[in-house]
């Protein structure tokens, strides 16, 4: 993903939904954070956000990675103290989410080194056989880490209302709806879910 490309996706989004045209006006030019160094790291970062706002993700998120003195890695997990994850604030089932990735990193059966050569469905395979790695985690990954431009978050709630409120909605559009919406904005529908976060400013993972 760079900048031209990021371009060309926003003049696409906006040609072809006159209602995220007006969204992008008034929004600006997209922009992501730059991504981790470190998959791993990509991921327990992805894992802290699931179901959170992000102000709290960021507070516990910084106090998780205070345990690492020497810097996170899977064999840095797994080598915590008893309830030290939980002391800084994750919840048993994030501490066992990150405790899982890890142990499966290191021996092999979630491999990270090739993530680039897999496709979209390929890669969320792999990944969702981690605890507490489902779709969501896997397509944030995949969005904010990887910089795919193709990933459109169906189940997320903030795509959702976010689409809702730019189209005037009443009600929320149900995912399989929303995949329909979506179609239109191929190969560029990453683009179009950043801006449906926009416009209802959901805290994205930074």
């Amino acid at each position: 993903m760079n900048g031209e490309e990021i371009r060309k996706g926003t003049r696409l989004v906006a040609r072809r939904d006159p209602a995220m045209a007006a969204l992008i006006k008034r929004v600006g030019p997209m922009s992501f954070r730059d991504p981790s160094d470190d998959s791993f790291a990509a991921l327990v970062r992805s894992i802290m956000y699931q179901q959170l706002a992000g102000a709290a993700a960021t507070a516990i998120h910084g106090r998780f990675l205070k345990l690492f003195s020497a810097g996170l890695s899977p064999a840095a997990v797994l080598t915590l103290p008893e309830g030290a994850m939980r002391s800084a604030g994750l919840s048993g089932s994030k501490a066992a989410a990150v405790a899982d990735l890890a142990r499966k990193i290191m021996d092999g059966t979630v491999p990270l080194e090739d993530v680039d050569s897999l496709s979209d469905a390929e890669l969320e395979g792999r990944l969702i056989q981690v605890r507490g790695i489902g779709p969501w985690t896997a397509q944030m990954f995949m969005m904010f880490q990887l910089r795919r431009l193709d990933i459109w978050p169906v189940a997320d709630y903030g795509v959702r209302k976010g689409w809702a409120v730019v189209h005037r909605k009443k009600d929320l559009p149900t995912p399989k709806a929303l995949e329909a919406e979506g179609a239109k904005f191929r190969p560029y529908r990453t683009v179009a879910a950043w801006y449906c976060w926009r416009a209802v400013d959901t805290v994205l993972p930074d």
